[in-house]
């Protein structure tokens, strides 16, 4: 894979997992509003900021690199072998 699809993977990862914990949110709020207990928040505390520095992108990619260049490597190809 080039590393721009790579990215991208692991942009598209983030997203899901972000979504995922909105959506958590979300029903943890409704449940709140229904059930009649917790707190008014205001505005600013409503907003659900994320933040994921480039440098842990590319922390990931050159992980997931290694991974993969040991995958493609004859000590791996034997490992498979043993396993089949």
């Amino acid at each position: 894979m080039k590393e721009d699809e790579i990215r991208n993977s692991i942009n598209s990862v983030i997203k899901d997992e972000i979504q995922d914990m909105i959506n958590d949110y979300v029903d943890a709020e409704e449940l709140t509003k229904k059930s009649g207990l917790g707190f008014v928040s205001s505005e600013e505390e409503k907003e659900l900021k994320i933040s994921v520095s480039q440098r842990e992108i590319d922390r990931i990619i050159k992980e997931y690199k290694k991974i993969k260049k040991s995958e493609k490597s004859n000590l791996s190809a034997i490992k498979k072998l043993g396993t089949e």
